[in-house]
């Protein structure tokens, strides 16, 4: 399959994690839900690359299940803050260095801290952005705290 090298796709292949492409037509505002719909699984699986920041304007990245909304009271509680809130699309493009709906953790631009719902590594595979919108790459989750300095957090509520 032909697709994309994107420096998502360059970090994973550098890191020697094995990762299988999943193309699809991207629709604006589509979401998980469009992508779980159009690859035939389930939204639980695909995982958001979301990025935040604290009321200081620190960056954060927050990985997320597709079905699942970040609480970001519980978040800012986490991180010992006064608020988190989700940066603005421009902001989250310059600091990744995607275009957001093409937000992936890996090969970021901006070195910052990442968090993730814990219960995203008892899953057996995700499908997470690969760099470009359209493009998810599956894995298998417990490979990415070997390539990524990861904090485990429970902050996820249901959509």
């Amino acid at each position: 399959m032909n697709y994309p090298i994107t420096n998502a796709i360059r970090f994973l292949r550098e890191k020697k994690i094995e990762f299988k492409p999943h193309l699809f037509e991207y629709v604006e505002k589509g979401g998980t839900s469009y992508s779980s719909e159009i690859l035939g699984i389930d939204e639980h699986i695909v995982i958001k690359t979301l990025v935040f920041e604290t009321d200081q304007k620190k960056p954060l990245i927050i990985l997320m299940h597709g079905d699942r909304q970040v609480s970001t009271k519980n978040l800012a509680r986490h991180l010992k803050v006064k608020s988190v809130s989700p940066v603005s699309p421009q902001r989250a493009n310059n600091l990744t260095g995607y275009v957001v709906g093409g937000t992936s953790p890996f090969g970021l631009k901006t070195i910052m801290p990442i968090f993730a719902e814990s219960s995203i590594f008892e899953l057996e595979k995700i499908y997470i952005n690969g760099g470009k919108r359209g493009f998810l790459v599956e894995i298998d989750p417990r490979k990415i705290p070997e390539v990524l300095k990861i904090e485990k957090v429970e902050v996820g509520i249901m959509s």
